[in-house]
């Protein structure tokens, strides 16, 4: 059973508070689309009778939690990006779970430590080149990225955004803050335009022959293969993994926490250990175009064709720490304002 909430049912609910928790069901509040969840979730109520309601919040998931508090009828929290995982964590909105199937499943850099959240599949930030004017080798770092043989040839969306704030965290894990600093500055003056648009929207550019190479993560390669308009921005470029120079690939990861609240722990608990199973997460990586994040599995034939990388092993808990820095780091330099 597959049940959109409407905003109305959770005002009931919220209000209901001497009314006992509905038996064998989890409710989730999800930054993603349902359809994009759909099939796990039909699959774990097939299996086990427990079904699951989901309402899709893409803006103020931490607001709406907040102001719900204990009455909140959500058990489990689905979002993208570490910086999303972690804001939530500090407001005090999940609760540790300790499983040892959870454990198993999920590497540990993929995972918080203390147990508030768990990584279901990661996309490499990665460097989408341009077949015709960008030769095989020519970048093969992000400290490439600086070079000035890029000036005014490098396309990306917003340094502020989610994505490339985690990047620049990870490049100051590896580099400190001046490192940083220097490769915001670096990249800035090689940017054929100020920052704008999303990821899908640099290759578009690329495309056009505004920009030569962009920054971007790897699922929206699948995402533009499968839409009709969208296929010749894709076939117009290639895919490349740069690495840090003394480190792999950057990865974000989209992940599940339990709230706490959750009114139906021990369902979402199980949730939880089938969503990390192998089984289901090449299933979820194959619907979202991403990497399972299991032990033996394997990503979907298109997403393993763009070819193999060895990604960067710091514990995104520490990124996401390093995520104020960033963003104040970003703004310093005025990184939007272009060259």
């Amino acid at each position: 059973m597959f049940t959109i909430f409407r905003p109305t049912f959770f005002a009931t609910a919220c209000l209901a508070l001497a009314t006992p928790a509905i038996a064998q069901e989890v409710n989730i509040y999800s930054y993603r689309q349902p359809e994009l969840i759909q099939p796990l979730t039909n699959a774990f109520t097939e299996e086990t009778g427990i079904a699951v309601n989901i309402v899709h919040l893409e803006k103020g998931m931490v607001e709406r939690l907040q102001a719900e508090g204990k009455r909140s009828p959500a058990d489990l929290v689905f979002t993208v990006d570490i910086s999303r995982l972690n804001s939530i964590v500090e407001a005090g909105l999940t609760q540790p779970v300790t499983s040892d199937l959870l454990n198993q499943n999920v590497p540990a850099q993929y995972r918080d430590p203390d147990g508030n959240w768990y990584g279901l599949t990661t996309r490499a930030r990665i460097v989408y080149a341009s077949r015709d004017r960008v030769a095989d080798g020519e970048v093969t770092t992000y400290e490439d990225l600086t070079d000035p043989k890029w000036q005014g040839r490098i396309c990306t969306r917003s340094g502020t955004s989610a994505y490339n704030v985690a990047l620049t965290a990870a490049f100051m894990h590896h580099h400190g803050e001046e490192g940083a600093r220097a490769w915001l500055e670096g990249v800035k003056a090689n940017l054929a335009r100020a920052p704008q648009g999303n990821d899908r929207a640099q290759v578009k550019a690329i495309w056009a022959g505004e920009c030569d190479i962009a920054i971007g993560n790897t699922y929206y390669m699948g995402k533009m293969l499968n839409d009709e308009e969208q296929r010749a921005w894709a076939d117009s470029v290639r895919i490349v993994f740069p690495t840090f120079e003394n480190s792999g690939t950057h990865v974000n990861v989209s992940g599940v926490a339990m709230t706490a609240s959750a009114p139906n722990h021990d369902e979402a608990l199980k949730l939880m250990e089938f969503l990390t199973s192998p089984e289901a997460q090449e299933i979820y990586a194959a619907e979202n175009f991403e990497y399972p994040i299991a032990e033996g599995t394997e990503p979907d034939a298109l997403v393993k064709s763009w070819g193999d990388f060895t990604a960067d092993d710091v514990n995104l808990m520490v990124l996401a720490r390093l995520r104020g820095d960033a963003l104040r780091l970003t703004e310093e330099v005025d990184f939007d304002a272009g060259n």
